[in-house]
């Protein structure tokens, strides 16, 4: 496989819990060129086991002392040449010996150095990696001669600004001799959330330069909301690609948009992500959690995902349905003409729900009930339009 090219990209960036399976392959889908990874910190991938998949084409790393619970999954085919895998280390022998673990299934390996949460920054992670230039340069040479070149893959790393634009620009010019192939830049300080805007004018500008005289490509990451925004910071600013992370979280078509508000419908996308999650396996609760950031909380299909406990009652609210069959919905569903004796016992339960049902009144309304539930078909597809496994770019 050639080196991994990080030029003229639009790429999704490693978020925590939203970057899992799913939605990369939908990004990959609406016009992703590159996805990232979620950070998975360097002592957890080094203790698991890789796994072939073959039921959902994919390789998995699972941790065997925890029932196989999979820590990282990536698609065979769809990634293969597009994943990149960010790597949470404080550490040059951790970072290499993690990095081995997953390089022959990936593209490329990124240093997390700009997570300014406390689960990453707590061991020396992170942005924490900022305040130790020595260690993160330590780092990426010994990433770049023990895993780039033995593996032939990009080595990368993402960073914030610091306080001033020299303090970055110094940084910047020690991690582009280090042999990395791409540097992200979140044009935002470590205090900053992404409420703030980001601070592009005086850094970026800089810090492209830098890195277009080193051979190092150049990702800006901050406030980007589509493909168009690639083209604008190309010609502001001399980068050289883009990374989208919360407008990816709210609707991943923006990938494929020339303008902000030019997004595909968020119910067309909600149905490609969730179809997708079925076709790979995912785990309910991610699946749970990446749809309740695209459904517009006030909608009913809001609440009833997040009633969910599975993607068949998840199927059943994208059909319209609530998410379980109470006895309440039962009583409520028609009965059969033949029935009459069944009609009446919806009747008095809909008037009186707290009656006692004997024996045989009991399994007469079950016939009933489950007359009525043949005729919803939980496993029939959403739409017929393609999923998110077909061929990608």
């Amino acid at each position: 496989m050639p080196p991994l090219n990080y030029s003229g990209k639009l790429v999704l960036a490693p978020m925590v819990r939203t970057g899992e399976l799913p939605l990369r392959l939908s990004a990959l889908r609406y016009g992703a060129d590159l996805v990232w990874s979620p950070e998975i910190v360097d002592k957890k991938i080094i203790g698991c086991k890789r796994i072939a998949n073959e039921k959902i084409n994919c390789i998995d790393f699972v941790l065997p002392d925890k029932d196989n619970n999979v820590v990282f999954r990536t698609h065979r085919d769809l990634e293969r040449n597009k994943i990149v895998f960010q790597l949470g280390t404080a550490s040059p022998e951790l970072a290499v010996q993690a990095a081995t673990v997953v390089a022959a299934d990936v593209a490329g390996i990124d240093v997390n150095s700009g997570c300014p949460k406390h689960f990453s920054i707590h061991s020396g992670m992170g942005a924490a990696l900022l305040r130790t230039p020595d260690k993160l340069v330590a780092i990426l040479e010994a990433l770049v001669k023990e895993v780039g070149k033995k593996f032939d893959i990009g080595i990368s790393v993402k960073i914030r600004i610091l306080d001033t634009p020299e303090e970055t620009l110094v940084l910047v010019k020690r991690l582009v001799k280090t042999g990395i192939s791409a540097l992200t830049v979140h044009c935002r300080k470590i205090p900053m959330r992404p409420r703030e805007r980001a601070v592009r004018d005086g850094y970026l500008a800089g810090i492209a330069s830098i890195c277009r005289e080193s051979g190092v490509t150049c990702i800006a990451n901050g406030d980007v909301y589509c493909r168009g925004d690639l083209d604008m910071l190309k010609i502001a600013y001399g980068v050289d690609s883009a990374m989208i992370a919360t407008s990816a979280e709210a609707n991943v078509s923006c990938f494929s948009a020339d303008a902000k508000n030019a997004v595909r419908p968020w119910r067309e996308v909600a149905e490609e992500i969730f179809n997708t999650a079925i076709e790979v396996d995912n785990h309910t609760t991610n699946t749970k959690y990446v749809l309740g950031r695209i459904i517009p909380g006030k909608d009913a299909m809001y609440r009833g995902i997040m009633q969910s406990h599975s993607h068949d009652e998840m199927k059943r609210v994208f059909h319209g349905l609530p998410p379980r069959e109470t006895e309440l919905v039962k009583a409520q569903k028609p009965a059969k003409a033949s029935s009459s004796h069944g009609q009446s016992l919806t009747l008095e339960l809909l008037s009186n729900p707290k009656r006692k049902l004997g024996i045989s009144e009991m399994e007469e309304l079950k016939l009933e009930t489950d007359h009525q539930r043949q005729k919803f078909d939980v496993n029939a597809p959403l739409c017929d339009g393609p999923s998110a496994l077909r061929t990608v770019g």
